[in-house]
């Protein structure tokens, strides 16, 4: 099975986020940057399939050549190859299109996206992508065998999951569940340096069109300061509880 995986570029969960001074884009310096956690998922029920199937994994991102240690991190995982779009990702709809054109280009059976980024937390590129293909979708994915050119796909729905039977080639939107957490593969050093010298190709990109731009950015409100009450004073506490914090 020849599958395609969309990896994000973005910012680790532990960094200190600042934006530039016209607050219209993130201010990079110092940013540690990193895989996004749900495209980890993504990857590796890949590399399993592949295991299982045979074929190839190709790993694609949306990007300027800042984002190709990522890539490299893709590649040391186990992904056999890498494609960057060279092209500054600015809105999901121009994303979409972007990967819309490689995986028409490269005949793939499967594209494997995370259902979100954890930078916009959008979850649009997904279905985004198989509008633009004419595919089938599943997000949030969290279970997926193929066999015989369809295959029995899960997704969350509110209050369970639904199993859907669907032909292939298809779209999923991973998350925890497609694969669980003690399944993620990690580099280790032969597959770092077998990384260094795994192609990976620069495409130029369509010229295609963002749907939407930043206006602004901002950081949610600081957290209020602790009000300490005394243990003995209850109608203090509950005054506070009912006019400040409106929780009873």
């Amino acid at each position: 099975m020849k599958i395609l995986v969309c990896i994000s570029h973005v910012p680790d969960t532990t960094a200190k986020i600042q934006f530039t001074s016209d607050a219209r884009a993130l201010d990079a310096n110092g940013v540690q940057f990193v895989i996004n956690p749900y495209d980890e998922f993504g990857l590796t029920r890949a590399l399993q399939l592949n295991e299982q199937l045979g074929g190839t994994v190709t790993a694609v991102t949306v990007g300027d050549a800042s984002v190709e240690p990522t890539l490299r991190k893709a590649l040391a995982i186990g992904a056999h190859d890498a494609v960057r779009v060279d092209a500054l990702p600015s809105d999901p709809l121009q994303v979409a299109r972007e990967l819309a054109s490689v995986v028409s280009e490269g005949a793939y059976e499967l594209v494997i996206c995370g259902q979100e980024s954890i930078d916009y937390n959008g979850g649009i590129v997904p279905s985004a992508l198989a509008e633009i293909l004419g595919w089938p979708v599943v997000t949030p994915c969290i279970g997926f065998d193929p066999a015989g050119g369809r295959a029995k796909a899960s997704r969350e729905i509110d209050g369970g999951k639904e199993v859907l039977d669907i032909a292939l080639p298809a779209v999923l939107g991973a998350k925890k569940g497609l694969v669980e957490e003690s399944e993620l593969r990690i580099p280790n050093m032969r597959g770092i340096m077998a990384a260094r010298t795994k192609p990976l190709v620069v495409k130029a990109p369509t010229g295609a069109t963002a749907g939407s731009a930043p206006v602004s950015f901002s950081k949610p409100a600081g957290k209020s300061a602790v009000q300490m009450i005394d243990a003995h004073n209850l109608d203090a506490l509950v005054k506070k509880l009912h006019e400040e914090a409106k929780v009873i």
